[in-house]
């Protein structure tokens, strides 16, 4: 194994442009954010700097809304998010962060800056993909 792949970090690996949604806008609202840009979850913003952030994807839609027969344009995503959400510092090492979400189950985590601050989220596939790859 190289160097490189050795000190490899999550923000070498994350994606960056996410894409957030405000807690009081609607699941329909969030539904349609999702569509446009072809993903399948939102980071909830945080109210303030001592808030924490959200995430709101398909399957708690699928759960917390469609399963129980909810109507999606009178839900608001704070209803069903979730939150806290397990995040990651950007530059903790990519063979820690595999080894921590495959310990906790997760596909997905949201990566966080010093602050805090959402800049990013990464998925246990990419992280995987990029430490195989030649």
């Amino acid at each position: 194994m190289s160097t490189d792949k050795r000190n490899l970090r999550v923000s070498e690996v994350m994606i960056g442009d996410v894409r957030s949604i405000d807690g009081l806008a609607t699941v329909s609202d969030a539904a349609a954010l999702m569509r446009s840009h072809s993903i399948t979850s939102l980071v909830v913003n945080r109210r303030d700097a001592d808030d924490e952030a959200g995430l709101i994807d398909i399957q708690g839609i699928a759960r917390e809304v469609i399963a129980r027969n909810r109507a999606p344009d009178r839900v608001h995503v704070y209803e069903v998010m979730t939150k806290p959400v397990v995040s990651l510092p950007a530059t903790m090492l990519v063979r820690y962060a595999v080894r921590h979400l495959t310990n906790l189950g997760l596909r997905r985590v949201l990566v966080v800056d010093q602050e805090r601050n959402v800049i990013g989220i990464v998925a246990l596939r990419d992280m995987v993909l990029a430490w195989i790859a030649d």
